[in-house]
């Protein structure tokens, strides 16, 4: 159940930032510094929205396997990480060097 809580969570904080514009909620977000926000939004957006579909999906797995079944963790760690360094490297093509 906290699984689904966190997917809707997430998802929630997807909208907020992807649809609605509240760019203050990325971490280590300097409008002084970035050259396209509308892009950064949508970017970051649909990527958080993909971390909610991953939690999302555990929480499913969680609910039909046996107890005692973990195997679905390791792939959930993995895209975590997978998709935590393409937030990273992908919210650097919108950013200048000197903040133009």
């Amino acid at each position: 159940m906290l699984l689904f809580v966190i997917a809707v969570f997430l998802a929630v904080l997807a909208a907020l930032i992807g649809r609605y514009g509240s760019m203050e909620l990325i971490a280590g977000y300097d409008a002084d510094r970035v050259t396209d926000e509308g892009e950064l939004r949508l970017f970051m957006g649909w990527y958080t929205l993909y971390a909610a579909a991953l939690v999302f999906v555990v929480g499913v797995a969680e609910g039909v396997t046996p107890t005692g079944t973990t195997w679905y963790w390791i792939p959930f760690v993995a895209g975590i990480v997978a998709l935590c360094v393409q937030m990273i490297r992908g919210a650097r093509r919108y950013e200048g060097e000197d903040g133009t």
